[in-house]
């Protein structure tokens, strides 16, 4: 068996075995032998990554919630599904939500609600009048106990 001394090297071919070394090192302050190249990529991805998930979420919420409020044909068959995703997503956006985080969500806002709408415009095949602009806020669309009023939606 081969031992690989050269994390540049372990990146590579076993990431998963770069990352343990990687912490083992930092654990042990050994700062002089860490990859810090691939170690710099790893921290801004995993932020990136972080942005991503909370920004996914605020678009689900959105996703439904514009459905629950503005597509009226599907609602009395829906309402219940939909309202039951708007909870989970917000559960699971809060699981991960930080200071920072929520600042990168308010930077955002306008694209993610652009590509919810742009989702629901398409699933709805055009039928349904929905807002250029978002109706919500982001603090109603993060209240756990908020949910759109009922409006009708659907073109005539």
């Amino acid at each position: 068996m081969t031992v690989i001394t050269d994390l540049k090297t372990l990146y590579e071919i076993d990431d998963s075995l770069w990352l343990e070394e990687t912490i083992e090192l930092l654990k042990a302050k050994n700062f002089e032998a860490l990859d810090l190249d691939n170690l710099i990529e790893e921290l801004e991805d995993l932020g990136n990554e972080k942005k991503f998930r909370v920004a996914s979420f605020l678009q689900q919420i959105i996703r439904h919630c514009l459905l629950l409020q503005f597509w009226t044909r599907k609602r009395d068959y829906n309402q219940a599904h939909w309202k039951a995703e708007i909870v989970s997503f917000k559960d699971q956006l809060k699981r991960y939500l930080t200071t920072n985080l929520r600042k990168y969500l308010e930077q955002e806002f306008d694209n993610i609600y652009e590509n919810a709408v742009r989702y629901v415009r398409q699933k709805t095949d055009n039928q349904v009048n929905f807002p250029d602009t978002c109706p919500y806020s982001l603090e109603e669309l993060l209240d756990p106990n908020w949910l759109p009023s009922y409006h009708q939606g659907d073109k005539k």
